[in-house]
């Protein structure tokens, strides 16, 4: 079995990064001659996804207006989130009722994606389907963050998350299906609402990056970033 579609979480306001985000949003600003959303993009085809949800919200006349203009060789559709702001979980669940799938892979373009994390994600999906899991977060341990001052999220044991000790960062980068969203309705929650129910269950599943992690957190880690 194979995921065949990927959503990019594009609303937000981008606020540690002002005042660059007040006119270009975060998604939009560029690492390497490439803007952050085109480093996913880009990831997300080499995995060999097929389509891509985008969800708007902030100065997302840019945001269309980026899709529109630039031929990526892959089917994006963008998606507001309406009147307001849904943030991570109700985004994640307006675009989920867009698509007929029931596994997808979500990503924030935060992170600095980049063609390393291909067979990382390949392995990801593998897991998923052999332990036919509900979610798979991916994790990255805080010794490999760039960004040595973002505390970590959680433990990793044998591939269950818990809250015991944190000493692993969300990587942004994702794998849910429908289900977890049933007793949910689109409106303004975080998706670490769900992970929190998830957790409490001894639900919450994690996948180990080994990569280097690299994430526009602030404006001063994004100014570093710029140097490598």
């Amino acid at each position: 079995m194979k995921i065949n579609t990927a959503l990019i979480l594009c609303a937000g306001y981008g606020k540690r990064l002002n005042p660059i985000t007040l006119r270009t949003p975060k998604p939009l600003l560029k690492i390497k001659n490439l803007t952050l959303l085109e480093h996913c993009i880009n990831l997300i085809k080499q995995v060999g996804i097929k389509k891509i949800f985008i969800n708007s919200f902030y100065l997302k006349e840019q945001i269309n207006k980026f899709i529109e203009e630039n031929n990526f060789e892959i089917e994006i559709k963008v998606i507001e989130d309406g009147n307001a702001i849904l943030n991570t979980g109700g985004g994640v669940l307006n675009l989920v009722s867009k698509i007929n799938e029931n596994d997808f892979l979500v990503f924030n373009p935060d992170t600095i994606w980049n063609k390393n994390y291909s067979s990382e994600i390949e392995s990801m999906i593998n897991l998923y389907y052999k332990k036919k899991l509900k979610n798979l977060l991916l994790l990255v341990d805080r010794k490999l963050s760039f960004d040595k001052n973002l505390k970590g999220d959680f433990n990793l044991d044998n591939n269950l998350i818990t809250q015991d000790h944190k000493n692993f960062i969300y990587t942004g980068c994702q794998i849910l299906n429908k289900s977890i969203f049933k007793d949910r309705s689109i409106e303004n929650f975080s998706i670490s609402e769900i992970w929190s129910d998830l957790i409490k269950n001894n639900l919450l599943n994690g996948f180990e990056s080994k990569l280097e992690f690299y994430h526009a957190t602030d404006l001063e880690t994004f100014n570093k970033l710029l140097d490598l």
